[in-house]
């Protein structure tokens, strides 16, 4: 569920993406691991983007990961393969604070071979660099902050102030869902509006996927039935990742009783 989280934040706020890892608010477009010599990788989330003169690789991590190192050497090889005029910058960000030596690795080396990458770990990042744009905001109670309710308190505040529905609510189900990493669910359900969180295309996508949870299980006996139970399929994956019971209950339309027996079973 964080995987498309921060793919859908990174593929539709590309500027505010940008700014922040490139310091300068660039055109980028969607690079698909396609268009790169052989199979993708497997990856958390990965995340390339492209303008004429700079590739963009983002991966974003909830846990550490000893495979990291190797994929960002093996990515860069890839892209200069395909675009050897091009800048690359690589990132790797930890969204869930650790004190696995894994989250401070920034180099692969081999024998001659040896490569740099960046690595950011959000919990030390200041509060204010995810204050500033849309597609950042659902990041900021991730960030080094001492009152993180506070913070969440801002982050409501500045989508408020977004004009755009659509955007405002798909922020809103960004954030809602990242901040149940470092809060408790009955503070993000006081501070951010939950009509607004059922209209986002975050919240939409669990719905799909429960459909097509409940399809590839063959237990579709009919619509609505297969729809309930790709939802409850959909449930138990969201717990599995660590995600609060009140949290899955309030974005799967579940109650929290029924929730809480997918968490016993």
């Amino acid at each position: 569920m964080f995987d498309t989280i921060c793919k859908f934040l990174a593929e539709n706020f590309p500027t505010d993406f940008a700014t922040w890892l490139l310091g300068e608010a660039i055109t980028l477009t969607q690079l698909s691991p396609k268009e790169l010599s052989l199979e993708p990788i497997r990856a958390d989330v990965l995340i390339l983007l492209q303008s004429d003169e700079i590739v963009l690789h983002v991966e974003f991590q909830t846990q550490p990961d000893v495979a990291i190192p190797f994929r960002m050497a093996d990515y860069r090889l890839r892209v200069y393969r395909r675009f050897p005029q091009k800048r690359m910058r690589q990132v790797v960000i930890y969204l869930t604070k650790s004190t696995s030596e894994l989250v401070y690795q920034t180099t692969f080396a081999i024998d001659n071979l040896q490569h740099q990458f960046a690595v950011i770990r959000l919990w030390e990042q200041s509060t204010e660099i995810f204050l500033q744009t849309p597609g950042l905001l659902p990041f900021a109670t991730l960030s080094n902050t001492n009152d993180k309710i506070n913070t969440l308190q801002q982050v409501a505040t500045q989508i408020d102030q977004i004009s755009d529905r659509r955007a405002q609510s798909n922020i809103t189900a960004s954030a809602a869902l990242l901040s149940g990493l470092v809060l408790e669910e009955e503070v993000i359900q006081r501070l951010l509006r939950r009509d607004i969180m059922r209209e986002s295309v975050i919240y939409q996508s669990i719905i799909a996927e429960g459909r097509e949870e409940g399809r590839k299980q063959g237990r579709e006996e009919g619509r609505e039935e297969g729809r309930e139970e790709g939802i409850r399929l959909v449930a138990v994956n969201m717990l599995k990742e660590g995600i609060s019971p009140e949290t899955v209950a309030k974005l799967t339309g579940l109650s929290l009783e029924v929730v809480q027996q997918l968490e016993t079973t």
